[in-house]
């Protein structure tokens, strides 16, 4: 991707957070030399991935198949398996209309999916073989609210504002937007980008990026180029 076109999106990403009221972290709107005069108290921020995360999952057709990210807090694994420390994470998305984030499933995270405002957020579900494909022909059994019911193999749940679904460990999911962009909040526990995204056909998490302009803020998957002085304690 261009840093032209993730400064683009970063900038409607946004105006769109601020019309539906929501507000990021005051380290949202840090810039590049911002971050030259951050050390090793920031370290939580570039460890856990906070912060920024565009990606057009290696398609280069980021408005067909793309997402925007911006994880707000994450814990890590030796504490979800300690019980001690942040045993989570929490994002807020946005899913524009017929904008795809692939087919895939996580082996650790659990994850509640919410429609937090805007359009319709439509969900495919899948379950998982004993070999990690899609299962065809197995319902999805699923919760939606709190109210567990059962979807078809390939079947769409449409999520109204406000409502949410509970997507276990091995269950295959794609989601895109309706009716017009939507605001979709993560709540799960801790996130891995890096290691816990099972896709069904290959996939790029974190995009390559044409440095055709100066960034406007940092991404997630910039920090250890741009600010190798917060990793020296």
């Amino acid at each position: 991707m261009k840093r032209s076109e993730v400064n683009a999106i970063i900038r409607a990403a946004d105006a769109f957070l601020k019309r539906l009221r929501f507000h990021l972290p005051p380290f949202a709107y840090w810039t590049p030399e911002d971050w030259r005069g951050k050390g090793p108290e920031c370290l939580e921020i570039v460890t856990h991935q906070l912060g920024w995360d565009i990606t057009d999952f290696g398609s280069g057709r980021f408005e067909e198949v793309g997402l925007f990210l911006f994880t707000l807090r994450n814990g890590t694994l030796e504490s979800l398996q300690s019980g001690r420390g942040k045993s989570y994470a929490e994002k807020i998305m946005i899913v524009r209309p017929g904008q795809v984030t692939p087919m895939h499933f996580h082996w650790s995270k659990t994850e509640d999916i919410i429609n937090r405002g805007g359009g319709r957020l439509a969900i495919r579900l899948h379950a998982a073989t004993s070999t990690e494909e899609i299962d065809r022909a197995r319902e999805v059994e699923v919760s939606l609210d709190g109210v567990r019911c059962s979807v078809p193999s390939g079947g769409v749940v449409r999520l109204e504002p406000g409502a949410s679904i509970t997507l276990e460990t091995g269950m295959y999911h794609e989601f895109w937007g309706e009716d017009g962009p939507v605001l979709v909040g993560e709540v799960s526990a801790v996130n891995d980008d890096s290691q816990d995204n099972r896709f069904a056909e290959p996939a790029g998490r974190f995009p390559e990026i044409d440095e055709d302009e100066a960034p406007l803020h940092l991404l997630v998957s910039d920090y250890r180029r741009w600010c190798p002085q917060v990793f020296q304690a």
